[in-house]
């Protein structure tokens, strides 16, 4: 039995295949890049070491995205709960944003690659939400894959404001409470517009979702693997999506 839910939600522990045809390819993919600072301790390395090397990562996956056709890509950045890590490592990963745009803007507009982000802006730092700012006007009119960025997003908080918007137009007599549905309510959410993830990738061994999409991943498929985000590479990538083209997406149906 144990094996059997390891295997449904698609826990890796085979070598990563390096797969040539993908004949059903994910609209939107979804990733918790986890294992920064764990990957940085096996080497020795201090954790801002592995949040570097994340970086590149980001780099690589976004361009294996793009040459598969994906249409969408969230990468979980920062979380709200992020800001109890100790201050220098909140204060080297709020840099990191400007580091990524300053090297990779270019190749991204190049490559016709839209940047958005999501997330709580209130409390980032204007080193940090400048840039992606600046990338997001100059990416603007990019008709490529969508590089999304959840940066001091958390689901909880971004569904209560969802909620209390709602809740404020039903009060003001704009908004009826029998016009209030699914589709209105992913209307408010930062994702508005776009897809719900039809795949959910967590590098690094852990199991949860860790208050990320939860609206938003509630039918998509899920694939876990023990490779810490640094370390993930296309072929790990490719095999992730091979996982998600041998499921059958009922939606509660038969």
């Amino acid at each position: 039995m144990i094996k059997r839910l390891w295997a449904l939600l698609g826990k890796s522990s085979k070598k990563p295949s390096n797969p040539k045809v993908f004949e059903k390819v994910p609209e939107h993919v979804a990733i918790i890049m986890d294992g920064n600072g764990r990957w940085a301790k096996t080497r020795g390395l201090p954790r801002t070491a592995g949040h570097h090397s994340g970086m590149k990562a980001v780099k690589r996956i976004t361009m294996a995205a793009d040459k598969l056709g994906i249409k969408y890509l969230t990468l979980y950045a920062f979380s709200t709960e992020n800001w109890t890590r100790p201050k220098d490592e909140v204060d080297f990963l709020m840099k990191l944003p400007q580091q990524f745009i300053e090297i990779e803007l270019d190749e991204l507009i190049a490559n016709n690659v839209q940047v958005r982000m999501m997330g709580h802006k209130e409390k980032l730092p204007a080193h940090t939400i400048s840039p992606l700012e600046e990338a997001i006007v100059k990416t603007a009119n990019n008709t490529g894959l969508v590089l999304n960025f959840a940066l001091n997003y958390g689901s909880r908080k971004e569904m209560l404001e969802a909620v209390k918007d709602i809740a404020s137009d039903v009060s003001r007599g704009e908004l009826a409470i029998d016009e209030i549905d699914e589709k209105l309510m992913a209307s408010r959410l930062h994702t508005s517009g776009m897809p719900d993830p039809d795949l959910l990738i967590r590098t690094s061994g852990e199991l949860r979702l860790s208050n990320f999409m939860m609206w938003q991943l509630a039918y998509s498929e899920l694939w876990f693997t023990d490779v810490y985000w640094p370390a993930f590479t296309e072929e790990h990538f490719h095999e992730a999506i091979h996982e998600y083209q041998r499921r059958v997406r009922r939606y509660g149906g038969l």
